[in-house]
């Protein structure tokens, strides 16, 4: 009885406790948490110190600095968090982020938005209790959680940027597919790198997979989706294919078989690097190459490894095995086709 009153309070206060809601909803949120702070803030960056106009370091700056707050608001709105504990929200993921990296934002965010959801509007002073409950609790999981998750995951990262020094084409491969594969499941392959901070020839490699699988279903699908698909996947997500992915899974292997080969061409051949803010997006408004770009800072060969990994040979290659697969019968009219 008592089980069934606390299930039903929870679903009163609107908590879900699944793994939809933390590792795909709000790893999701966090990502355009990103995007609208310390990301955007590494483009502005590059282009101050490349056009040396002042303006451009000074936003990337204010950018930088608002970090955590976006974070932690990013995460709070995924859990569709009432007013007081979204704006709350925004010093937790300071705190979050300041002790333990994007992953202390995550978790702090996430404990500290469902016990303000739970209190909301539960007493006479909410204006009080509900910010104060979000606050003191996301600062305290900081505290304690944040430094361990952080040295964890700094940890698994450093190692997958060390061997694929060490081993860059097999690692090259390696990362590349399962980033790739990452960006087109409903996770976020952007949040993934910069928790990790995935930069070097990993996220050169990473990059490889995501644009592999972001150009490789534009032009796989474009016999169905036309110029639409094509810039909706191409410059926005292959996502978009995950239900016709559930339906035939065997549409899913063309472009991941482009990324496992254009991963070692990044890494051995073009020595491509990224950072890690930049490292999971793939061609998504062209934030990849632009991360590329700020890595490396110039260079033929860069260019040239900009232009066929992130471009030409993800389409090539994915085109060829679509063929392919297409003359076998494991990919037929219509299995790609979105709703646009």
């Amino acid at each position: 009885m008592a089980h069934t009153s606390i299930k039903q309070f929870l679903q009163k206060k609107n908590v879900n406790i699944t793994v939809k809601t933390y590792l795909i909803d709000a790893l999701g949120a966090m990502a355009y948490g990103l995007f609208a702070s310390l990301l955007i803030g590494t483009i502005f960056n590059t282009l101050g110190s490349k056009t040396q106009i002042s303006l451009f370091n000074t936003i990337a700056e204010y950018c930088t600095n608002a970090t955590g707050a976006a974070l932690g608001i990013s995460i709070a709105y995924a859990l569709k968090a009432p007013q007081l504990v979204l704006f709350s929200a925004a010093t937790v993921g300071i705190a979050g982020y300041a002790l333990g990296g994007p992953v202390g934002s995550l978790v702090s965010a996430i404990v500290s938005t469902e016990l303000g959801k739970i209190v909301s509007k539960e007493t006479q002073v909410d204006i009080l209790v509900t910010p104060g409950v979000t606050i003191i609790s996301g600062v305290l999981i900081a505290q304690f959680v944040g430094p361990g998750v952080s040295l964890f995951m700094t940890g698994f990262g450093n190692m997958v940027k060390t061997a694929t020094e060490m081993q860059p084409f097999f690692m090259g491969m390696l990362v590349s597919a399962l980033i790739g594969i990452a960006l087109t499941l409903p996770i976020s392959s952007a949040a993934i790198c910069f928790m990790l901070t995935l930069d070097g020839l990993a996220g050169g490699a990473a990059t490889a997979g995501c644009c592999a699988q972001m150009i490789g279903f534009a032009i796989l699908s474009f016999p169905e989706n036309g110029i639409g698909g094509l810039m909706a996947q191409g410059l926005g997500t292959s996502m978009l294919q995950i239900g016709n992915i559930v339906k035939n899974p065997r549409i899913w292997l063309p472009p991941t078989l482009a990324s496992i080969i254009t991963g070692p061409i990044a890494t051995c051949l073009f020595r491509m690097e990224n950072v890690h803010t930049s490292s999971g997006m793939g061609t998504c408004g062209m934030v990849g190459p632009i991360g590329v770009y700020t890595a490396m800072g110039g260079g033929a060969q860069m260019w040239l490894g900009i232009f066929l990994v992130c471009f030409i040979l993800p389409a090539v290659l994915t085109w060829i095995f679509g063929q392919i697969f297409r003359k076998i019968g494991w990919i037929k009219p219509g299995d790609l086709k979105l709703n646009l």
